[in-house]
């Protein structure tokens, strides 16, 4: 457990190497050290009540850690003063939880090597997840732990799936490469949460009946050294389904659906060579991310997928969020969102996300996360721009996913309060980082740091992250506030002097 990584005073931030860049802003405050770029917002419609969640890495000068923005793009919570990925809400045994991905990433192999958290509302640490094994790296270094970043997903079982990489010696030729090659093989485990263990173990390499090497559209340009492997699959989303798993393989521009056994039962290709088993003139993406399956029977189902819609090194072509109704009995695909801002279109290269809102259907609000572009956007049912947001210059910060979520927190921490006095009055700065419950601020005379016996001075209300209170006359050495909804306090701040 690593609870005070979390306290109010430790969500301290890295610039993680960085280019710093002087035209956009952080947001800096007088009750702690908190510095997540601005969020710049534009609404332009009726957006969905939620809280927007970046995991913000590459920041400007600093703030690479999850981060947590309401819809004006006011900070909610800064996290872990570490490089993070996929940072969101799940429900483990029934009751919200907040997950993240922390740890060293490949950078030139698009994956890494770290450990997933899990969140309760207090933000406390309450499961930490590992992958260990007889893992081979490109670099031959030992990890602590193997989970990639590409997935961490909680299944309906209460366990987790983790994605991982293993990089192998295996024969090439196939697939035009060295027979004696070297590769990153696609892995994923299903963990059993509160004991750690795997219960499930998929091996891309394993099933290559239903996922030739030769089928990759990433040609092999690598794969003569263990230092250098071939990128083959490129697995970046897996979820548990009604009869197995749906994964993404980006480098084969496909979904596929596995059964439980492994194998392969379908797969659902965007490339326009009549790969896969599905027919339908609009299904066609490339490069994908985060693919998911929603209303699942067994004769229809919605799929989505972020549609990058361009390789590692190309810009030219618009990025999109699309989804398909599925047929399984004529094995056919319509096409059901293909979204896009025309007024800011964007070209993400690696990294993304798209996000039902609400139920899969046409009055869903949709969000995506733009990846390796610092922008997330917001669409209604009707696939127009409802909400714009940037968090830094283009080419410098990176999110991987961005969602938008329904999350309520009480930290298990106080909040913090400042005084600045004057000639004639004293402000009292307060922030409470992470809670989302309270509304105002009530500021107490004490007659010393340890006393409980508080007399009112004022009342303000709630202003963003950090709220400010003047006081224009104080015959008091110390004071605390106190976090409130409505008339209820939830929580003291320690008593300070002033």
């Amino acid at each position: 457990m690593r609870s005070s990584l979390f306290s109010a005073c430790g969500a301290l931030v890295l610039s993680a190497g960085a280019l710093a860049d002087a035209t956009w802003s952080n947001y800096t405050y007088k009750t702690g050290p908190w510095q997540p770029p601005q969020l710049e917002v534009t609404k332009t419609g009726i957006v969905d009540p939620g809280l927007i969640f970046i995991p913000v890495r590459n920041s400007n000068t600093a703030g690479t850690a999850v981060t947590i923005y309401d819809n004006d793009g006011e900070l909610v919570y800064q996290g872990p003063e570490e490089v993070t990925m996929d940072f969101k809400v799940q429900k483990l045994f029934g009751k919200n939880v907040i997950t993240f991905w922390s740890g060293v990433p490949q950078i030139a192999g698009g994956y890494g090597y770290g450990t997933v958290h899990i969140l309760d509302e207090t933000y406390n640490e309450i499961y930490t997840i590992t992958l260990t094994g007889d893992f081979q790296t490109a670099s031959g270094e030992v990890r602590d732990s193997y989970i990639d970043v590409h997935e961490h997903i909680i299944t309906p079982r209460n366990t987790i799936i983790v994605s991982a990489i293993n990089v192998t010696q295996h024969d090439l030729s196939s697939a035009g490469g060295p027979t004696d090659g070297w590769m990153t093989v696609s892995q994923f485990y299903e963990i059993d949460i509160p004991t750690n263990k795997i219960v499930y173990k998929w091996d891309a390499l394993e099933h290559q009946e239903g996922i030739p090497l030769s089928a990759s559209k990433q040609a092999v340009q690598s794969g003569v050294s263990r230092e250098t492997p071939w990128d083959c699959y490129h697995m970046n989303s897996v979820e548990a389904t009604n009869e197995g798993f749906l994964v993404s393989m980006r480098f084969y521009w496909s979904a596929y659906y596995l059964n439980q056994n492994g194998t392969v039962r379908w797969q659902l290709s965007g490339a326009d060579d009549n790969e896969g088993n599905f027919t339908g003139d609009n299904i066609r993406f490339s490069w994908q991310h985060h693919a998911r399956i929603y209303n699942e029977t067994d004769e229809a189902f919605i799929l989505s997928v972020f549609n990058n819609a361009n390789g590692q090194g190309q810009s030219q072509s618009e990025t999109t969020g699309m989804a398909f109704e599925v047929d399984l009995t004529s094995m056919a695909g319509t096409l059901m969102y293909n979204v896009s801002d025309p007024n800011d279109p964007v070209y993400t290269q690696t990294q993304g996300s798209f996000q039902f809102l609400g139920a899969a259907a046409t009055t869903s609000n949709l969000f995506m996360g733009y990846g390796s572009v610092p922008k997330v956007k917001e669409y209604d049912g009707a696939g127009k721009v409802v909400l714009s947001g940037q968090f830094d210059p283009l080419g410098h910060g990176e999110s991987y996913r961005a969602f938008k979520e329904s999350w309520t927190a009480t930290p298990f921490w106080n909040p913090v309060a400042v005084a600045e006095k004057s000639l004639l009055s004293t402000t009292i700065y307060m922030s409470w980082n992470g809670a989302t419950e309270y509304d105002n601020w009530a500021v107490y005379s004490v007659p010393s740091n340890s006393s409980n016996a508080t007399t009112l001075l004022t009342t303000v209300e709630r202003t963003g992250f950090e709220t400010q209170a003047v006081v224009s006359t104080l015959n008091t050495t110390y004071v605390k506030v106190a976090a409130r909804q409505g008339s209820t306090i939830l929580r003291f701040s320690d008593a300070i002097s002033v």
